[in-house]
């Protein structure tokens, strides 16, 4: 599916921001103070719907603007592997938001705690937010609206469409959510203005960023950092560059092939935000490719990942089995006390102790390079619902192998392509059989069908 993006807005692109973008969580009275910008799921200064809606906000109160990330001491599992990454993208943050005027502050503990708590002490004005559909960062979210007595504006800075202008339900996958992203898309793919040097200067003290020492104040596992990707907003525009020359023009022919380097690599930076999904999008729409690989690139970087946000903003159960559909929650029940042929422990999958070669070497991919391949994610989620007593069990096993190892774990993504893989989400009901039900099956023939398994599992080996 083309997304004729530049045929129907042509050379009449804008450079603004639409409102719809913008929705407020909490009205309050106007009162005079700075704009505080509560960064957290987009990660990056420029092509930051939130922190221009901030800036504007601001500019038209003629009052300072800061930004603030609060930094709680562990999160859904994540690791140094993943902490190492954020942080060193956020101190880039901290230097290119210094060139403009506004100053980064870093928080440490509860938001719901920190954010008021800063809110009150600088007599902030308004309080503006990037969106997340995460349970937990709602939750952050609640907390903070009952103890400020501030504005605040949430911004879906993260999705091209925004999660509530796409859809007003939870939507049943791909098929459904496409037309309606279509229909509204170019009312929404502008390009970005340029954050500004801002006028008004912070009147408080700036503290220089601990950045070593607020270390101490997390309680995370030590799992090393990858060196095969570098963190930053600077270094995902170079990774997105490097994909538009050499990897683009043949997409549609390697992007399911694991044993093939033909993915673009900006899961990572899409996850913490240090890209904007608009401005690849962008990118790609001007590239000079072939139609079929603009559209495979589109229909994931777009249609897909907007699908997961929706997913986990309209269904509270995203990552339980009471999150399936009703046909799958049924077929599943039906299948509960089927013979398991393989079953394995959580630290047996965890140190890719099965008897599939395949299966292990995706696992240690995840492991070693904090990053598997999309086609594997699928192999490898199904295969724990039948290697596991329950459907219950291979979604805790999943999600906990996945956010502790993948950086771009703790995702809608994530979440969504675990539920789709082993409780049916966004999919269809298919042939039964047994444990799985008329849950999609993949298998190890399947997968040596359709690429290089052998060189797959070489390549995996050799890291």
């Amino acid at each position: 599916m083309h997304l004729p993006i530049s045929q129907q807005v042509g050379n009449f692109r804008r450079i603004t921001m639409n409102p719809m973008r913008v929705r407020t969580l909490k009205e309050a009275p106007y009162k005079k103070g700075s704009v505080i910008l509560w960064m957290s799921r987009d990660q990056r200064v420029n092509d930051n719907w939130a922190l221009l809606f901030a800036q504007k906000l601001a500019n038209e109160r003629k009052v300072p603007l800061a930004v603030v990330f609060c930094l709680v001491p562990d999160f859904l599992g994540a690791a140094m592997k993943q902490y190492g990454f954020m942080l060193k993208g956020l101190h880039e943050v901290e230097e290119s938001l210094a060139k403009n005027n506004i100053p980064f502050f870093l928080l440490t503990g509860a938001p719901e705690n920190e954010i008021p708590k800063f809110i009150e002490k600088n007599k902030a004005g308004a309080l503006v937010k990037d969106f997340d559909p995460l349970r937990i960062k709602r939750q952050w979210t609640d907390g903070v609206v009952k103890k400020i007595g501030t504005l605040l504006y949430e911004v879906d800075a993260h999705n091209i469409v925004p999660c509530w202008a796409a859809s007003p339900k939870q939507e049943y996958g791909a098929y459904t959510i496409r037309p309606k992203i279509k229909r509204v898309l170019p009312e929404f793919f502008d390009e970005f203005p340029k954050l500004k040097k801002h006028p008004v200067l912070w009147q408080g003290k700036i503290p220089k960023t601990d950045w070593f020492g607020m270390l101490k104040t997390l309680r995370i596992d030590t799992l090393p950092e990858v060196d095969w990707i570098k963190p930053g907003e600077k270094q995902a525009l170079r990774i997105l560059k490097t994909f538009l020359d050499k990897k683009l023009p043949s997409y549609a022919l390697k992007r399911n092939d694991p044993a093939a380097d033909g993915q673009s690599n900006l899961s990572p930076y899409l996850h913490f935000g240090q890209i904007a999904a608009q401005r690849v999008a962008l990118e790609v729409e001007n590239a000079s490719v072939d139609k079929a690989s603009r559209d495979a690139f589109l229909e994931e970087l777009i249609v897909r990942r907007e699908l997961s946000d929706n997913f986990c903003f309209y269904n509270t159960q995203y990552d339980k089995f009471e999150g399936f559909p009703e046909w799958a929650r049924k077929t599943l029940n039906a299948h509960r006390k089927d013979r398991r042929v393989y079953s394995y422990t959580l630290k047996q999958f965890e140190y890719a102790k099965t008897h599939d070669e395949l299966w292990n070497a995706a696992q240690m991919e995840m492991v070693k390079r904090g990053k598997m391949h999309g086609y594997m994610r699928m192999y490898w989620a199904k295969k724990i619902l039948e290697w596991t007593e329950s459907p219950e069990k291979a979604m805790e096993i999943a999600i906990y192998l996945n956010d502790r190892y993948e950086l771009d774990g703790r995702d809608p993504n994530g979440y969504a392509g675990i539920a789709w893989s082993i409780g049916g989400v966004h999919d269809r009901a298919w042939d039964e059989r047994p444990i799985l039900g008329k849950i999609r099956y993949m298998s190890y023939n399947g997968c040596k069908s359709k690429f290089d398994v052998k060189r797959y599992i070489q390549a995996i080996t050799s890291l």
